[in-house]
């Protein structure tokens, strides 16, 4: 009963993290902007970090049943 909670969080996250990842390249691939008005590097590095980290909490809840 108490993983239910871990198992949730884990889920979103991983869901959150491949989900923004895949925007992200998809948006670099075509060729436009990642955020408005940003750098396009540092938007793309910052949303990539972002995906990554997701990926490595949704690792670490799973992690922890």
């Amino acid at each position: 009963m108490e993983s239910a909670p871990a198992i949730f969080a884990g889920v979103v996250f991983a869901l959150f993290g491949a989900a923004l990842l895949t925007w992200t390249g998809v948006r670099l691939r075509r060729g436009e902007p990642v955020a408005e008005g940003v750098s396009r590097v540092a938007s793309a590095t910052l949303a990539s970090l972002a995906g990554a980290l997701a990926l490595i909490f949704a690792a670490y809840c799973l992690t922890r049943l």
